[in-house]
């Protein structure tokens, strides 16, 4: 019996405080991703700096939320918040690809007025 109760008791441990941990470690990899890209972009310029630090502060957003809600599943705004920010984090992350794509293509085409063209 009392491998039994250690053993439930590690289940309810791992319910209680792994599990809320594992829930946010997802968006909050994507974050990571999306602040890296940012990091080691030569010269980004600041919409492409712009849409990856909105992308990587909705996905921070979403672990948050993601954390919080699996504490307290009765909370239904944690959940709406978290998949909010996180589909929001999500076209962020896509808006940057489009604005590399577009810039790779037509490099003139996505600098604000001022910013210098690398390369030209």
């Amino acid at each position: 019996m009392r491998g039994e109760d250690r053993f439930l008791r590690m289940d309810e441990f791992e319910e209680k405080f792994i599990k809320p941990i594992v829930n946010a470690s997802y968006p909050a990899t994507l974050a990571g991703l999306d602040l890296a890209v940012l990091q080691f972009s030569s010269s980004p310029g600041k919409i492409l700096s712009l849409t990856f630090l909105l992308g990587g502060t909705s996905f921070i957003l979403a672990a948050f939320s993601i954390f919080s809600y699996t504490i307290y599943p009765t909370r239904k705004k944690l959940w709406t918040s978290s998949a909010l920010s996180f589909i929001l984090g999500l076209l962020f992350s896509v808006l940057a690809i489009l604005v590399l794509v577009i810039r790779v293509f037509f490099p003139s085409f996505i600098y604000l007025p001022g910013e210098t063209i690398p390369g030209g």
